[in-house]
């Protein structure tokens, strides 16, 4: 419990001791001796309701100042006043004692709820070890610390900025950041993520990114605005308080004045209208819903998996087609040059003009003829990115052309590397490479000097994903790619051949399209074709990670974005961001979506039947002030224990 919990459940105690002495009390002949004739027994129950509920008065008194009249204090301080007015004392301290009670506990609920999200946010490193010319090391602020510095992490220590390690080796802990409990081996040459935590090695590291621009802060900024987007459910709920709310305190009103004026009996009246109040206050239903989305969000962080807001959550529960990019969605993103074709030129010569073009790159083919350069010069040392990045001349002019490749100027001349596409478009006369695997072709000055075949490998977790989310209820899953169809096909092979090993029951297609040589925009078309034959009867998601992804991701119902290898602009346009680029964590979370919404409709249902009963049950008069307190919070409790649910996550990795 937070300080300010414990003081509050301090004073209920408190307030519940006097309480029920006064009740004690109030069944020994002493007591009507003492109060027989005078007016001292409403200042008797006036010390423990000020002292429980002292803050109530003052919140409503303010937020009545502030305009805000309508809410739950407002209708805990007229239903206790309204008690007091009829004499019922003891009913008024008992209404105002036990919505305390409920709200301490739907307090310390929202907080054990928060946790999981909350833990994320102590992944803000402190500061940095930053490496002076001199070789001394200073702290500084990671916000100081400028793109290409050297630091130093400690063993122990968090990374505070996105680097690449220099020197050293070590078992880094990605569990904040990724949901995956075992440590993560790293060194030399290998890109590390700000927010893990070093294990037992001292690295030395050059920073690849600014602070704001690091995993770290960008974590932290996703769940910042997590809570900003509301869902159906959350928007229906606040409009329903909206209007309801006025509706049952004008309700209330009317139910003290007509029938009293009819029959006279203004204290049977009144202490039913009081009744009436106490009941209707919404905030079971104010409180559950946002926590049971907010429980599923923070279940979903505790797998590695960052959703941008409840909205999101409750669309991913509906998804019924999924459509995937390739590289680094269902293959690793981990490619390798293994073929070399020169035209007119050394193999040597060919690597060099394409990483002149590459080297300025993010896309993981650029990065494969980049490392296979660098290897070839340094003979296979393990440097570095960014000291082997100047092995050759920076270009002049860098365009990356989406679904095509790179135009570069390097040294006064024209190179391109890219695919088939890009050759025709700029009028190049090449030879067609047919080969499985990534062809880069490279043209200088207009003439084309060769070919390079690159081949990635298809994610050993691509398969269970796929299985999974048949299972999880996805009707159709499709291939969107821009690569060859020859080349698409092969990566669905390689799926396919290995489901007999793995799930022998499963009989259906791991892929049930591919769509082939597709450039961004017809990404976006094909997504736009299939929600459009869904016609609202479900939802598409997008999974992908490259930046010409970004467009694609926007479109969507759903944009899931591979957190680790993805580029920030694909992360930034993503409603669904898996941090450790494990496809299985699709199907995890369109459970956990699931179960969200189930515990969320089974709040707004419990909540709206039992009020809707003991409403009518005290406008009747068979309803006392007790029903009238649990109908408000004995089903706020029920319904927050019931959204707690959300939070347990069953084989988290």
């Amino acid at each position: 419990m937070s300080p300010k919990q414990k003081k509050t459940l301090y004073r209920i105690i408190t307030a519940g001791i006097i309480y029920g002495g006064i009740l004690i009390w109030s069944h020994t002949g002493s007591y009507e001796d003492m109060i027989e004739g005078k007016l001292i027994e409403p200042f008797i129950y006036l010390v423990p309701f000020l002292l429980a509920g002292y803050d109530i008065v003052l919140k409503a008194v303010k937020n009545i100042c502030h305009g805000q009249v309508f809410d739950e204090n407002f209708l805990m301080l007229v239903a206790g006043i309204g008690a007091y007015g009829i004499k019922e004392y003891s009913e008024a301290v008992a209404v105002i004692l036990f919505y305390q009670v409920g709200e301490l506990f739907q307090s310390y609920a929202v907080g054990k709820s928060r946790k999981s999200i909350s833990d994320m946010m102590d992944i803000c490193p402190e500061y940095a070890n930053l490496v002076q010319e001199d070789g001394s090391v200073e702290q500084e602020d990671p916000d100081d610390v400028e793109p290409g510095s050297v630091i130093l992490i400690k063993p122990g220590e968090r990374v505070p900025i996105d680097c690449v390690i220099l020197e050293g080796e070590s078992f880094l802990d990605t569990s904040a950041l990724t949901g995956e409990s075992v440590p993560r081996h790293s060194g030399v040459g290998e890109e590390i993520y700000s927010g893990s935590v070093n294990g037992n090695g001292l690295l030395k590291c050059r920073t690849t990114k600014a602070y704001e621009d690091s995993t770290v802060s960008k974590i932290l900024e996703l769940v910042e605005n997590a809570s900003s987007r509301k869902s159906k459910h959350e928007t229906f709920i606040h409009r329903f308080a909206k209007y309801y709310t006025p509706i049952v305190t004008i309700g209330a009103v009317i139910l003290a004045v007509v029938p009293s004026l009819i029959t006279g009996e203004w204290a049977e009246w009144i202490r039913r209208a009081c009744t009436f109040l106490v009941i209707s206050c919404p905030c079971a239903l104010v409180i559950s819903v946002p926590m049971g989305f907010f429980g599923g969000i923070g279940a979903a962080s505790s797998i590695g998996v960052l959703v941008k807001g409840s909205s999101h959550l409750e669309a991913v529960a509906d998804i019924k087609t999924i459509c995937f990019d390739k590289t680094g969605t269902l293959t690793k993103g981990e490619f390798k040059v293994n073929s070399i074709i020169p035209e007119g030129c050394s193999e040597q010569e060919l690597l060099e003009i394409a990483a002149k073009a590459e080297q300025n790159s993010t896309h993981p083919v650029a990065g494969a003829v980049c490392e296979a350069w660098r290897l070839s010069v340094n003979e296979g040392s393990p440097e570095s990115r960014y000291e082997k990045k100047n092995a050759v001349a920076e270009p002049a002019s860098f365009e990356e052309i989406p679904g095509q490749g790179i135009c570069a100027t390097v040294d006064g001349e024209e190179i391109l590397a890219g695919n088939d596409k890009l050759m025709n478009s700029k009028q190049i006369d090449f030879k067609p490479v047919e080969r499985t695997g990534t062809v880069v072709y490279i043209a200088r000055a207009g003439k084309y000097q060769g070919a390079i075949v690159i081949s990635d490998s298809v994610k050993p977790e691509s398969v269970d994903a796929l299985v999974s989310l048949k299972a999880t209820g996805v009707n159709k899953c499709v291939l969107l790619t821009g690569d060859k169809k020859n080349q698409a096909e092969a990566v669905v092979n390689d799926l396919s051949k290995d489901v007999p090993k793995k799930h022998p029951g499963f009989g259906g297609k791991l892929i049930d399209e591919i769509r082939s040589e597709l450039y961004p925009q017809d990404k976006v078309a094909c997504v736009e074709n299939y929600i459009n034959e869904l016609n609202g009867a479900g939802k598409v998601a997008f999974a992908g990670d490259g930046i010409n992804d970004s467009p694609v991701l926007t479109r969507a119902d759903i944009g899931i974005a591979m957190g680790s290898l993805g580029s920030d602009a694909a992360i930034e346009a993503a409603d669904v961001v898996i941090m450790d680029d494990n496809p299985v964590k699709i199907s995890k979370v369109m459970g956990i979506a699931s179960k969200t919404l189930r515990i969320v409709k089974q709040n707004i249902v419990f909540a709206l039947s039992v009020k809707a009963l003991v409403l009518i049950l005290g406008a009747l008069g068979f309803a006392s002030m007790w029903a009238a307190v649990f109908a408000d919070v004995g089903v706020a409790v029920l319904a927050i224990l019931n959204s707690m649910r959300a939070l347990k996550v069953d084989g988290k990795n």
